[in-house]
């Protein structure tokens, strides 16, 4: 009985001991947890990535101003590839979704034919805006000059790639009819399209 009751003397001194340094350790921790959602509280957001889309919906030809364009904040790693430098003035050569990035392959430019392998982007003129009217980004024509002078008509290029249509501009006092279209071409075939284009009324019908 005397061994259990030092036992006891001493347990008990510790056990108060344990108790008193438990709520110490408890109000320790909470203060932690405060001070860490304060700290979350205050971190500054994610870093973004500043890119221009779309304002609205756009149509393929349209000549972007500032108006049409807005800036929105990209996470990082989210940032799609070929986004356009200084996109305002250059032309759509596809249609752009409203906050869609403006990309270099959305522009007319050298990128038009990325998707076109071994192809040149040409400009031809077509004396018939009307039938430019048919004609979408995507589509396949044959280009067929034809003599105005009552030469006949000869096939230029067969199934080349409609890549833009620009939006028509106010042509007074130039001379020029008509709209422009830009066609993908073999460049073996550059040469004959410009010398017809100059020479000749260009026309064309859909590929088969």
């Amino acid at each position: 009985m005397p061994s259990r009751d030092r036992l006891a003397s001493v347990v008990r001194p510790v056990r108060r001991a344990v108790l008193a340094r438990r709520r110490l350790l408890a109000a320790l921790l909470t203060a932690v947890a405060v001070a860490a959602g304060i700290h979350a509280a205050a971190s500054p957001p994610p870093s973004a990535v500043p890119v221009s889309v779309a304002a609205r919906d756009l149509p393929a030809g349209t000549v972007l101003d500032a108006d049409d364009l807005r800036t929105v904040g990209f996470a990082p790693g989210s940032v799609p590839d070929g986004l356009a430098d200084d996109a305002a003035g250059r032309t759509l050569a596809a249609p752009l979704r409203s906050g869609e990035p403006v990309t270099d392959l959305r522009l007319v430019g050298p990128a038009l034919t990325d998707g076109y392998p071994g192809l040149a982007a040409v400009p031809v003129r077509l004396p018939d805006a009307g039938m430019v009217d048919l004609l979408r980004v995507g589509d396949r024509v044959d280009l067929v000059s034809a003599d105005p002078q009552g030469g006949g008509a000869s096939v230029v290029a067969t199934g080349v790639p409609v890549l833009a249509i620009p939006t028509p501009t106010d042509a007074s006092g130039t001379g020029l009819t008509g709209r422009l279209v830009v066609i993908g071409a073999e460049p073996a075939d550059v040469a004959r399209i410009a010398d017809a284009a100059v020479r000749t009324f260009v026309t064309l019908s859909f590929a088969d």
